[in-house]
């Protein structure tokens, strides 16, 4: 673990991003207490979406497209 000032932290922000990104945990503090951590963002895995794979898992209401109430319809006025 390596902790850095925030004026160290501004002038080295490159160096620190590396070392988070190389997995070292970076920590920015404010004086003598930690502030922050820097990590690397991970890359996140999509899924291919399949068109019908919530069939069944929700029913549209029989009332669904029935005008609404007067009181809502007045505060969408």
């Amino acid at each position: 673990m390596s902790t850095f000032t925030v004026h160290d932290a501004k002038a080295r922000l490159s160096e620190l991003i590396a070392m988070a990104e190389r997995g070292d945990e970076v920590i920015v503090a404010r004086g003598s207490v930690p502030a922050v951590r820097l990590v690397p963002v991970l890359p996140t895995e999509t899924a291919e979406r399949r068109p019908g794979t919530a069939a069944g898992l929700f029913v549209v209401p029989a009332d669904f497209d029935d005008p609404l109430p007067e009181g809502i319809l007045a505060a969408f006025r």
